[in-house]
């Protein structure tokens, strides 16, 4: 015991600053090679145990598998709860509790905007930028992809999506359609940007939608699932959803095709050996399915919540099939990729993360040991390399029992009082946002980027309006019964500026002749609607497993006219003074467009 507390009092915490990371070794022979490209994969809500290679044999993933054959693969490698923190800590380098990040919607999922990302930090240095997918660190610029350093995007920016096949979605700020099974689509124009810049050093993040629900998958991989019996399933008190795991592995399984057409097409353009192609989840499982029998899902601090795979593949210059112990974590990805880039990091904060180049490249690494923290809605857990402190300051010894079932809290009394007031000056130092300390408003018209989404996720209903579902991310709002009910968003116009409005709208032909009315301080916009648009929700045809959250609707554009706005914050409202029939319509985007 008493070694264990020797140990365990050895730990280093605390913050790296950008210097010292930028110093960590990376081998000499690389500094003289161009500068490698960077792939990184993130699949959505996938668990550790989706993976042939970490032992589940109802599914197979063999392109996924072959970066760890081809690279590295951590043991121990560990992402928050859920999708937004995941993706502020890999793209800053640093707890999303600094960032801004409380909450999954309703603007709670922004990073702030004096942090600096690994993709502004790469493009300094020359690389060309792209991102494809599901984004979910804001919607509106300077929060956009665009603004944060990606030259290119595709995808959507929300923290889910209603319909997968061929659904609406935007480039670069601009609403388009997309082109059939979307991972798919990600995927090709991720393959369109290899080829276009296999000449130049490039950044493609790859953050992908599935297997995150609605739980849609084409009929080639769903076939292979839907009469199949799974030989795993969960072994907590809760039971598997069989028809949801069946969808999630089909959907593992698409993506493990799709790592595959990556990877061929570096290979076709001779990239293989100068590519960094990276693999992880955003969290533990969407259902409860096996997962290793660890416990916890997505959302749960425990180890299942949180513990993903990650792989790395650099051919040439990380050993095949080497297998690393040490914890990682997703604030660690941008110092590593930067230390193996050779490429400075010129952060406007110091960063939490440190650089794993030591772990990869070498065979004997000096590593101090260190803390990794789990957080999420008021839960928090702390993972050393031998043990986990759950979010009720229980002990777990984590090299031999991965479920969590023996607290040795008591056997081991020194190392979880330190562990417990570590939590506490963490949490201290920290102090996470909540929606109760978060004033930052929907920005609209920022200068530099012509077009503004708003969307009915972000606004507030007042009077008969109700919100689709619950789950704001891809709604849209209906039930308009009065003159009297109106939609508001709390905005921050950038700059004073002249705007063309598209509304994104349905109207039954009952209700045709509607008057919409928008208004920003003294400035408004009147337009009559008069063509109706009433098409049926859709969605439901598409599910494996029926979803919780809203289901869609073919919404159509309509241009509502020009408006100047005056810069500054105030009430953007939606009402609709005047109404032939008996409602209004059906509401799901505003589009701005700087004139």
């Amino acid at each position: 015991m008493k070694k264990i507390a020797l140990l365990f009092l050895g730990i280093a915490v605390g913050m790296t600053s950008c210097k010292e990371q930028s110093k960590s070794k990376v081998s000499q022979a690389n500094e003289n090679l161009k500068k490698p490209n960077i792939v990184l994969i993130m699949a959505d809500d996938q668990g550790w145990g989706d993976l042939s290679m970490n032992g589940n044999t109802d599914i197979k993933t063999p392109h996924i598998d072959a970066l760890a054959k081809n690279g590295a693969s951590f043991e121990n490698f560990y992402v928050q709860p859920v999708c937004s923190p995941t993706r502020a800590e890999l793209l800053t380098g640093r707890h999303f509790t600094r960032l801004g990040v409380h909450r999954t919607s309703a603007g709670g999922e922004r990073m702030n905007l004096n942090e600096t990302t690994l993709a502004e930090v790469l493009k300094q240095a020359g690389y060309q930028t792209a991102a494809y997918g599901k984004w979910h660190n804001g919607m509106q610029a300077p929060y956009h992809p665009n603004a944060r350093g990606f030259d290119d995007y595709y995808g959507f920016t929300s923290g889910h999506w209603g319909n997968y096949f061929s659904p609406m979605l935007e480039h670069n700020g601009k609403i388009v359609k997309g082109d059939g099974f979307l991972v798919d689509d990600l995927i090709n124009h991720g393959m369109e940007f290899i080829t276009k810049n296999k000449e130049n050093p490039f950044f493609l993040y790859l953050p992908l939608n599935t297997p995150h629900s609605p739980m849609q998958v084409p009929d080639e991989f769903w076939n292979r699932f839907k009469d199949k019996d799974l030989d795993l399933k969960y072994l907590g008190e809760e039971s598997t959803t069989i028809e949801h795991t069946k969808a999630a592995l089909a959907m593992v399984e698409n993506i493990d095709y799709n790592v595959g057409r990556i990877m061929e097409k570096l290979m076709e353009l001779q990239l293989e050996e100068n590519t960094i192609v990276i693999y992880l989840s955003d969290n533990g499982p969407n259902g409860w399915r096996w997962n290793g029998n660890m416990r916890g899902r997505k959302g749960s601090t425990d180890e299942g919540g949180v513990r993903t795979p990650f792989l790395l593949q650099w051919k040439g210059t990380v050993a095949p099939n080497k297998t690393i112990s040490q914890i990682g974590s997703a604030i660690d990805i941008l110092p590593t990729l930067a230390n193996l880039a050779n490429v400075e990091i010129n952060t406007k904060k110091p960063l939490d993360g440190l650089s794993l180049a030591p772990l990869l490249l070498e065979s004997n690494p000096k590593w101090k040991e260190r803390l990794v923290f789990n957080h999420w809605s008021g839960k928090t857990s702390i993972r050393t390399q031998k043990f986990r402190l759950d979010n009720e300051d229980r002990l777990y010894d984590m090299d031999n029992d991965r479920e969590q079932k023996n607290d040795l809290s008591e056997q081991f009394p020194k190392i979880a009082d330190s562990l417990r007031k570590s939590k506490i000056d963490w949490l201290t130092k920290i102090e996470p946002m909540t929606s109760e300390t978060d004033d930052r408003p929907i920005t609209l018209g920022h200068p530099d980027f012509p077009y503004t989404q708003i969307p009915a996720r972000d606004g507030i209903a007042h009077g008969n309006i109700e919100r689709s579902n619950r789950h704001p991310n891809n709604t849209f709002f209906t039930n308009w019964k009065s003159v009297n009910d109106s939609i508001t968003w709390d905005i921050d116009v950038r700059e004073d500026g002249k705007f063309e409005v598209e509304i994104y709208y349905t109207l039954a032909k009952e209700n045709a002749g509607v008057a919409v009315q928008l208004t920003n301080g003294t400035s408004m916009l009147v337009t009559r609607i008069t063509e109706t648009h009433d098409p049926p929700l859709t969605g439901m045809e598409n599910d494996r497993d029926p979803r919780i959250e809203s289901y869609v609707k073919d919404f159509k554009p309509k241009r509502l006219g020009e408006i100047f706005l005056k810069r500054g914050r105030r009430q953007l409202t939606l009402k609709s003074p005047h109404m032939d029939g008996n409602g209004g319509i059906d509401m799901r985007l505003l589009m701005f467009r700087r004139l």
